[in-house]
């Protein structure tokens, strides 16, 4: 991941991640049930896949550490550049589906 520009394809769990910080600030736990909620219990991230990501998502700048307001608990933000990878992964996947439904005869 690089600060220059949308990077994608996106790993799932940066998707997922992205998807879960639209909107608003959120800490760990609280991404790792809206992951779970916004799958249908499909994705269940653990805290070493979570962290590890957020750790890379920060260094590349799609997301940032946001309020403090509680001591015990790091909130996370997406960044402009984080809003526009999502838009554009989402973009190249809903363009991915056009194309595997045409090609199954199901569009």
């Amino acid at each position: 991941m690089s600060k220059s520009g949308p990077q994608v394809p996106l790993t799932p769990a940066v998707f997922h991640i992205l998807l879960a910080l639209v909107g608003q600030e959120r800490h760990g736990y609280d991404i790792m049930q809206q992951v779970k909620s916004d799958s249908q219990s499909a994705v269940k991230m653990g805290p070493g896949t979570l962290y590890g990501s957020l750790d890379r998502m920060i260094e590349a700048g799609l997301v940032t550490k946001g309020n403090t307001r509680d001591p015990r608990r790091i909130y996370y933000k997406l960044t402009t550049l984080g809003l526009a990878t999502l838009r554009a992964e989402t973009e190249r996947l809903s363009h991915l589906a056009v194309v595997a439904r045409r090609q199954l005869g199901t569009a």
